[in-house]
């Protein structure tokens, strides 16, 4: 197809990358590994860990999965916050040959469970802060391994026994649980399991590019998340892609590998993650923020040292800049101001733009993408309110329903094709057939319009999908949930307009019980739902707008609402 957007380009960014230079991700960390021994890789609470430990302790927990016995290409979830444990656990997982489960550890029992048994996750990697989650699906799920991580297991001594001790008997963060050992199964602490893997080998493992490296969970329009299937090609691709769309700005410090990116947004998110991954390969260093909802202390840290890149959604800039002392910051190294996961707005764009200097840039991509897909130039000097140019090695095409291409300046549907884009749904053969065009485009359910330099608009989203501070959630689940709340007879769940998330939820319920309150609603999703996916508005009504098969009418309550 003709790629009228390469002239768009930025001087010195490759039309295409080669994943083909790589077997694995697996292969790219041990050459970033054996490049970088000696540079720092995080910091996390003042705590350092070099390249070089990376390697060690990613082989370590590597070997140590392959002694319990898993079986090439086995599930691995990982279910922990900004931690260096995360990086260690991801980088063994994949070098031992297995797949990585990421992990919302916030999410209830009720999420957990689906993805475990959906998965088939053998084993899992967990903060003992959220052990109480999954003691209460583990007779019901196929995890045999347990391994419990706590907060301080890669800190330095001192700092790793106090954090640890606090966590646990002064904030009380860690509830009490138990975690059965029969059926087989055990339970090895993060430490334990480091130290036996120190002494065993790695071996070499049987993948390739076509091997699976992510299942990433994202959300079902059944009510149920699908894991998008993401291969160690996809993930080859994603990170050359972001490297090469990303480097002008970073060599603006000098070298790439000198530059230090924030990871405030959660690793188990595939933006953050994609981003991770392009700093690894870079030889650079990333700063992790555990808590990031902690903007007092997030802000302390930004203080301490230099960064250049610091990826977020809407909502974390507009908190930011609300915290008084973040404009005593020194912005000087910053080059790169990444938006996405959510849209930004442009009010927001111009008060950080004014603020640190740096225009903020926005880009679109999906789980099912690697989060690549479109970015705005680097190198811009002002927020453009588009999402950008199609990265390199990616085409995307405006689309009708019939999956036909669109003339140039009409709108329809955004579809993308790639090296970067899933293979299909984990074990749902017809979501996948649904999702791809006949060519080959993978249907993104966006509307939007290109222009004649290649920029896209995007003029609507999904449909039904509400965005709540950069996370998709669909109100098939929300529904779905809220259904088998007692008293309920019906519900329909829409987003509206929010000036801190961007949009909240209002749920429509229909109830049977006159003793039913908005209260008792509320506290049975704060049960069986993440935080993101609780409603901030319930309103009772007599019946909701149906259309004549029966089916209910989402559009007419966002029009009454």
């Amino acid at each position: 197809m003709d790629r009228h957007w390469l002239k768009s380009y930025p001087e010195g960014v490759p039309h295409d990358v080669n994943p083909e230079q790589y077997r694995s991700v697996g292969e790219l960390l041990e050459e970033s590994f054996r490049k970088n021994a000696q540079r720092r890789f995080s910091v996390c609470m003042d705590s350092w860990m070099t390249y070089a430990q990376l390697d060690e302790r990613s082989a370590a927990i590597g070997a140590w999965l392959q002694a319990q016995g898993l079986e090439p290409g086995a599930r691995v979830a990982i279910m922990l916050p900004n931690l260096p444990q995360f990086p260690v656990t991801m980088a063994g997982v994949l070098r031992a040959g297995y797949t990585c489960v990421n992990v919302n550890p916030l999410y209830t029992a009720r999420e957990l469970e689906h993805q475990l048994r959906d998965s088939g996750a053998e084993a899992i990697v967990i903060l003992e802060n959220f052990a109480h989650t999954l003691e209460k699906v583990i007779d019901r799920v196929p995890v045999k391994r347990v391994v419990l991580a706590s907060i301080g297991d890669l800190l330095d001594f001192w700092q790793a026994h106090w954090t640890t001790f606090a966590v646990r008997h002064l904030a009380k963060m860690v509830p009490s649980f138990r975690l059965p050992m029969d059926s087989g199964r055990t339970v090895t602490s993060f430490r334990a399991a480091l130290s036996e893997g120190a002494g065993m080998s790695l071996r070499p493992a049987a993948q390739n590019l076509d091997s699976i490296a992510f299942l990433q969970y994202t959300g079902g329009t059944t009510g149920l998340s699908k894991g998008a299937v993401l291969t160690h090609r996809n993930i080859v691709a994603a990170i050359l892609q972001a490297q090469a769309w990303f480097n002008p700005a970073l060599r603006r410090v000098g070298e790439p590998s000198a530059s230090n990116t924030i990871m405030a947004l959660p690793l188990y998110h595939i933006f953050a993650l994609i981003l991770c991954l392009l700093a690894l390969r870079s030889g650079a260093q990333v700063t992790l923020i555990p808590n990031p909802r902690d903007i007092g202390k997030f802000v302390e840290v930004l203080k301490r040292r230099p960064f250049h890149m610091l990826p977020g959604v809407n909502t974390l800039f507009n908190a930011l800049m609300l915290n008084p002392q973040f404009r005593s910051i020194d912005f000087s190294h910053l080059v790169v101001s990444q938006a996405g996961g959510m849209a930004a707005s442009e009010g927001t764009a111009r008060q950080w733009q004014q603020l640190t200097g740096c225009a903020m840039v926005e880009g679109w991509g999906m789980s099912e993408t690697c989060a690549i897909g479109t970015n705005n130039p680097v190198d811009a000097t002002s927020f453009s309110g588009t999402i950008g140019l199609p990265l390199p090695g990616i085409d995307i095409a405006i689309k009708d329903e019939d999956g036909r291409s669109l003339p140039q300046g009409e709108s329809g549907e955004i579809c993308i094709r790639g090296p970067n884009v899933m293979t299909g749904y984990y074990k749902q053969p017809e979501e996948t057939a649904r999702a791809f065009t006949a060519d080959g485009f993978m249907r993104t359910g966006d509307v939007g319009v290109m222009d004649a330099e290649g920029f896209t608009r995007i003029i609507d989203r999904k449909k039904d999908m509400i965005l709540v501070s950069g996370f998709n959630v669909f109100p098939n689940e929300l529904e779905n949930v809220i259904s088998l709340c007692p008293g309920v007879v019906e519900c329909a769940a829409i987003g509206i307009p929010d000036a801190v998330q961007g949009e909240a939820i209002k749920v429509f319920v229909v109830k049977n019980d006159p003793l039913l309150t908005e209260d008792d609603v509320s506290r049975y999703c704060r049960e069986n739902l993440t935080g993101y996916k609780i409603p901030k508005h319930i309103e009772f009504r007599e019946e909701l707008p149906k259309s004549n098969v029966g089916k209910i009418l989402r559009r007419e309550l966002r029009a009454a609402r």
